[in-house]
């Protein structure tokens, strides 16, 4: 008790509380991202439940991993060189993430290009197991971010307490913007085309950085940025242009 009324008192300890929680939120929205598109795939019953779901796992994975935060800082230690240069489990799972969601992107990317028709009537069956897909996909996902997220918040501040509130401050933001982001998604299929770029994007600078190139987050957030202004602009000009016709 008297560790945390003196982590409460402590000035630095609330600037690195906000600056976590920021950090955090900007991490968790690659996560949500990928749970909004393919959450977006199921039929419409099942996706609200899907999102809820997928979140709440990352919350509870990334709680456990603070539980374990000196298995998590081991991670880092290099466990086998290839050309002098060595690989630690986490470079190994950010690579292995990265490749998945490079994958998982093209896939949707090719689907969205040359989409296939499919038959109306889908079977329960069909539907289970589409939603059990989706939550093990989302799983895959959240262990791979969760990772990243736990080893940032390591590097930023000593104290679990700290830790502990910047996750659960991120993973409920994530939880208010899972289901308008995902409506904004599927309202805007020029949207869902820009939002795969980013996972490319984002599974490309996670095997960059297994592979041990430092990738600053800012340049990739500031492109991300930049392209989302772009679109919304073409947006406003599509929407004014429709209201022009009507007239």
């Amino acid at each position: 008790m008297d560790y945390l009324l003196q982590l409460a008192a402590d000035p630095a300890a609330w600037v690195a509380l906000v600056t976590l929680v920021a950090m955090e939120v900007v991490l968790g929205i690659d996560n949500l991202i990928f749970i909004s598109i393919l959450t977006n795939k199921l039929p419409e019953q099942y996706r609200s439940k899907a999102r809820r779901i997928g979140i709440s796992l990352a919350l509870i994975m990334r709680l456990a991993l603070l539980g374990t935060i000196a298995i998590i800082v081991r991670l880092t230690a290099p466990i086998f060189e290839v050309f002098g240069h060595g690989f630690s489990w986490r470079d190994l799972i950010l690579i292995a993430g990265g490749l998945f969601l490079v994958w998982k992107a093209t896939t949707e990317i090719h689907h969205n290009v040359d989409p296939q028709t499919h038959a109306e009537d889908v079977k329960d069956s069909k539907i289970t197991i589409g939603f059990t897909a989706a939550i093990v996909q989302i799983l895959m996902l959240d262990i791979v971010f969760s990772i990243d997220s736990i080893v940032t918040a390591v590097g930023m501040t000593e104290h679990i307490p700290i830790m502990v509130i910047a996750v659960i401050a991120a993973v409920t933001c994530m939880l208010l913007a899972a289901d308008p982001l995902a409506r904004f998604i599927e309202a805007n299929p020029t949207v869902v085309m820009l939002a795969l770029g980013f996972l490319i994007m984002i599974g490309m600078t996670l095997i960059a950085e297994g592979f041990g190139a430092h990738v600053p987050k800012g340049y990739v957030y500031a492109a991300m940025g930049f392209s989302t202004a772009i679109e919304g602009l073409n947006m406003l000009v599509r929407r004014r242009r429709t209201a022009g016709a009507r007239h």
